[in-house]
């Protein structure tokens, strides 16, 4: 057997282009998921592995549970922990949104430090952990900011408090057990789906495709292709500078209605009626006060992101695709899953998603 790779949350978006970008660098991955009597949720993973030649296989792991987590780590190098709840609505109660994220991060080190294989953890954090609650909204954020936990939503906390929480879990063990930790913090992630299981990330590109909206507010995203980001995860495992460091992954603002106009000039042709005009941040507001999904938008109306990804550049040697591509090849996967219907194959105006799957 090669080198062996744990990567939490398997059936996840990002998990699942990580676990695709090691199988194609000749890594040996064991990936964990909830449940192993859903083998539909996995296939596509089986599928790529069987495509791809490499060694794939699955063992039971929950956030909110100690069980499983040893044996989980048990023999392996490293650790992508890639897993944690991505709501696509402000929770009903954050306290067990942030519970699970601090205590899930928590646990896989704990693990991790218990076994004397693992040598480095790489964890997915985000910007939400960086940009977010400060005086000056539209500063270039960098590695060395973190956002201010009393100012934030509850998603932007658990990145937040997650991800403090693994610093100071690894800044306390003691000297000679060696176990590295290295962060990333990706941007608002797209690409092509694997499967026709969306991430929430993906909401926003499915709703102008299938016109389930009148149109684009001012809100906007710095946005990381996440084949790119699978390319960051593996060499943040690989590269020995990486240690101890935090790398943020992210483009250039872009605003939804600039995506909007790209998707209308690809597709328009094609029969997809994608909304172009914009929505007043009046009826954003108004709208929000019926719509738990909306209500993400309103604390960003108008603030674009600035974050500098120059560290990981410099450091890793990483770089990204253009937005245009990741957002053209993140509309057609959508169109060959069936999860937008193809104008002149159905009438049918296709509803707003009812549920996602993690990061």
């Amino acid at each position: 057997m090669g080198t062996q790779v744990l990567v939490t949350g398997a059936t996840g978006f990002v998990a699942g282009h990580c676990i695709a970008e090691l199988l194609e660098h000749g890594y040996a991955v064991r990936a964990t998921v909830r449940d192993l009597d859903k083998k539909d949720k996995r296939a596509h993973l089986v599928a790529l592995a069987d495509r791809i030649g490499g060694e794939l296989t699955f063992v039971e792991a929950d956030l909110d549970d100690d069980s499983g987590w040893a044996a989980a780590v048990s023999g392996c190098d490293y650790v992508m922990h890639v897993a944690s709840p991505f709501p696509a609505a402000p929770p009903d109660d954050e306290r067990a949104l942030i519970a699970t994220a601090v205590n899930g991060t928590l646990r896989v080190l704990r693990a991790c430090a218990d076994t004397d294989t693992v040598r480095r953890v790489v964890l997915t954090s985000s910007i939400a952990a960086v940009a977010h609650g400060h005086d000056d909204p539209e500063a270039m954020r960098t590695e060395a900011d973190w956002s201010v936990v009393e100012r934030s939503a509850s998603y932007q906390k658990s990145k937040t408090l997650a991800e403090r929480a693994a610093w100071e879990y690894i800044g306390e063990l003691p000297s000679g057990r060696g176990l590295e930790l290295v962060v990333l913090n990706p941007g608002m992630v797209l690409g092509p789906l694997q499967s026709t299981a969306l991430s929430t990330s993906h909401v926003p590109v499915r709703w102008l495709l299938g016109r389930a909206v009148p149109g684009s507010p001012r809100v906007g995203w710095s946005v990381v292709d996440v084949r790119d980001l699978a390319v960051a995860h593996r060499l943040a495992m690989e590269l020995p500078q990486a240690a101890g460091n935090r790398y943020i992954c992210a483009g250039e603002h872009v605003w939804m209605g600039e995506i909007a106009a790209l998707l209308a000039e690809e597709f328009g042709p094609r029969g997809f009626r994608v909304p172009t005009r914009g929505i007043p941040d009046l009826l954003v507001r108004a709208m929000a006060l019926f719509d738990k999904s909306v209500r993400l938008a309103v604390p960003t109306l108008g603030r674009p992101e600035r974050l500098s990804s120059e560290k990981a550049r410099r450091e890793l040697g990483w770089g990204m695709r253009p937005v245009r591509e990741t957002v053209l090849d993140t509309a057609e996967s959508m169109i060959a899953n069936g999860v937008v219907a193809v104008p002149w194959r159905s009438g049918a105006r296709p509803s707003r998603p009812t549920s996602v799957v993690g990061a």
